[in-house]
């Protein structure tokens, strides 16, 4: 059981949900360069929000249950308002308005920010017409992979 995550400038990470929750959050926090006292979540396609830090600790012994079988998500760090301040969710794959605008918008809605402009591409699969680039140990690029509907 295999789940991709997506972060950075098109990075795309294959990762083995039969591991626990702390092997998990820590292999992404390094993969995606994330500050180790960041609260990271993923993202899934359909707008499902899954907290690495907090759904996973209390809840399975892995990150099986909680997240979908080859399914793809959007690692984002999650940012506790202080001083009144909402919680902010930002996407830590660059370009999220452009890849995948209805997960742009529902992170916003989510940090309670307005819709930008029109998002009625659809963010879609990735698997047709992709290619690969550099070696299988480094994560692959997606720049090209995503695909956009009009």
């Amino acid at each position: 059981m295999f789940i991709t995550v997506m972060f950075g400038a098109g990075c795309r990470e294959l990762v083995n949900l039969w591991c626990s929750p702390v092997t998990l959050t820590t292999h992404l926090r390094q993969r995606g360069r994330v500050p180790p006292d960041a609260t990271i979540a993923l993202l899934a396609e359909d707008g499902h929000l899954v907290s690495l830090d907090k759904d996973l600790e209390k809840g399975p012994s892995t990150g099986s249950t909680l997240l979908q079988e080859r399914g793809t998500y959007i690692l984002v760090q999650i940012i506790n308002g202080e001083g009144g301040a909402p919680t902010r969710y930002e996407s830590l794959l660059e370009n999220l308005d452009d890849r995948c605008p209805e997960l742009a918008k529902e992170l916003r809605r989510l940090s309670g920010l307005p819709p930008m402009g029109n998002s009625w591409r659809r963010c879609t699969g990735t698997r047709h017409g992709h290619q690969e680039q550099g070696p299988p140990s480094k994560p692959q690029r997606l720049g090209s992979r995503l695909s956009r509907t009009h």
